[in-house]
Order: structure tokens, then C-alpha cells, then sequence
């Protein structure tokens, strides 16, 4: 019979702390909790990323399956590509019978918070999202540094207690990152115009620039094109997770596209030039 509520005390310390998903972000941060934790325990299904989790020494097991290691632990991290965490999220009462704490680490929010707030009493979820990253993933570019000084945006939902709470600051404070709380809603509006409309703009120059254009690009180019390297899939889960806020964000940005155009048809100098010099 599961229990209705979940243990009020959490201590990190006292942790055993499972990561699903080695790659770039879940590498980081198990370098980062290395030592911070009573064990930290990671699965993924790629075995390059497996032979470099065990190679770091960050981790007490690593294993392919979820299941082998997800018993064992007191707090999950779901730290895998947005739709893999939605379907983790269907899997984790079949996976483990605990109680346990479920954070996630997933770069869209609204659709894991809501598959979250279906899950059985005794699992006490937590979104999160850490405002850090590399165009190249992969535990090989992992880093323990990756997050200090950063934002890392929490979605709580209304059921989650102050036992969550607690873990994801402690976590957010143990990786050095700096805690920002917001909406599920809120936060993919906000990355949609921060993050996910940036890597459009970024692949849209990339696409566009004629090849032969690129044997006199400088750093300028390979910094305004270098968000257009990131992972397809993982960019696919991003934006299909978030189509809503992306395509509001795109109009605006389209917009402001028109004005500048406009102005340089029209040969408005003080028009391009309000535009040049308006900060935002």
C-alpha cells in the first residue's frame, strides 16, 4: 500500500541520488555532486556514455537499465532528452516501488510538469532546468564547472512539499548554479526567447550564408552560427515541446526583421538608426 506522504526530512548528504542520462548535462552534474551525495548512481542506454561515467569515478554504479539502480535510490534526476524524460516519467512506477524525490533537468517544462502531477503519491516531483550548456553534449564534454554562476530555473507543482524543495536547492547549491523559481508556464516563455529562438536564428544565418561566402568568415560568423551545431534531437524534443511560446517568439522576432528591412528599403536613416542604438 503506498504512502500518501512522502518523508518530510531530506538531507543530500544522506543521498543516494540516481541520474538517468549521461550525457552532457547529467555527466555535469554527476561530476558535480561527486562526493556531495551518500552515492550517486547513473543509467543510460548508450555504452560509450557508460564506459566514460565509470572511467570519470563520479558514480558508485552505472548501468543500462533504470531499473537495475532505481530501488536503491532515495532522488531521481531525470537528466535525458525532453521526450525521454516524459516517457521515463509514464515508466517510474513500474521502475521503483520507494518513495523518492523526482527532479528533472529537461529544457521545455510545461508538458514534464504535467505528466508529473500524474504521478502515484508517493513520488515527489520537482522540475528544474539549469540555464548552462555546450552546442556538443555527450558525457566527453561534461564538465563539474558547467553550472557555477548560472541560473537554474525550479517549476515546482502544487503538489510538491517542502522535502523537494529542499533536495532541488540543495542540489542547485551543491552544483554552485543560482536558484530561480518560475512557473512551468512562464519559464518556456522565457527560454523560448532566450535559448530556443536564438538556436533558429543561429541555424536560419548558417543555412543561408552561400558556401563559398564562408572562406572569409571570421569569429563573428562562427559565434552568431555556433548554436546551429547543437544536437537535432535533442532540438526536435525542444521545440516540438515548446511549439506554443516558439512560434510567439518567432513572430516577434520576425517583426522586428520587417522593421529593420523596412527601414533599409525606405533609406530611413534615423528609423536605422533608433533601431541600431534601442536597447533592450
Amino acid at each position: 500500500m503506498e504512502s500518501e506522504t512522502p518523508p518530510a526530512e531530506f538531507a543530500l548528504r544522506n543521498a543516494r541520488v540516481a541520474i538517468l542520462g549521461l550525457g552532457l548535462i547529467g555527466g555535469s552534474l554527476a561530476l558535480a555532486l561527486r562526493g556531495k551525495c551518500a552515492a550517486l548512481l547513473g543509467a543510460d542506454p548508450n555504452p560509450e556514455a557508460r564506459l566514460l561515467a565509470e572511467a570519470s569515478g563520479a558514480l558508485e554504479r552505472v548501468a543500462a537499465d533504470p531499473a537495475e539502480i532505481l530501488p536503491s535510490a532515495d532522488a531521481v534526476i531525470l537528466a535525458a532528452p525532453v521526450r525521454t524524460i516524459l516517457a521515463l516519467l509514464e515508466d517510474l512506477p513500474r521502475l521503483t516501488p520507494r518513495t523518492t524525490v523526482v527532479m528533472d533537468v529537461g529544457s521545455t517544462k510545461s508538458a514534464i510538469v504535467e505528466r508529473m502531477a500524474g504521478l502515484p503519491p508517493r513520488f515527489d516531483p520537482i522540475g528544474g532546468h539549469p540555464m548552462a550548456g555546450k552546442e556538443h553534449g555527450g558525457f566527453a564534454n561534461a564538465e563539474a564547472g558547467l553550472f557555477s554562476g548560472a541560473p537554474f530555473v525550479l517549476t515546482p507543482l502544487a503538489r510538491t512539499t517542502q522535502r523537494a524543495r529542499n533536495f532541488a536547492l540543495a542540489v542547485v547549491e551543491a552544483v554552485g548554479a543560482r536558484p530561480l523559481w518560475l512557473d512551468a508556464e512562464t519559464h518556456d516563455r522565457y527560454a523560448a526567447a532566450i535559448s530556443h529562438l536564438p538556436y533558429l536564428t543561429s541555424l536560419a544565418l548558417a543555412l543561408a550564408t552561400p558556401p563559398e561566402a564562408t572562406t572569409m568568415a571570421g569569429p563573428g560568423f562562427r559565434s552568431a552560427t555556433r548554436l546551429a551545431a547543437t544536437p537535432p534531437q535533442m532540438m526536435l524534443d525542444i521545440l516540438l515541446t515548446n511549439r506554443r511560446a516558439v512560434l510567439e517568439a518567432l513572430s516577434h522576432f520576425r517583426r522586428t526583421l520587417d522593421a529593420l528591412e523596412n527601414a533599409l528599403i525606405a533609406e530611413e536613416e534615423e528609423e536605422l538608426r533608433a533601431l541600431l542604438t534601442r536597447k533592450r
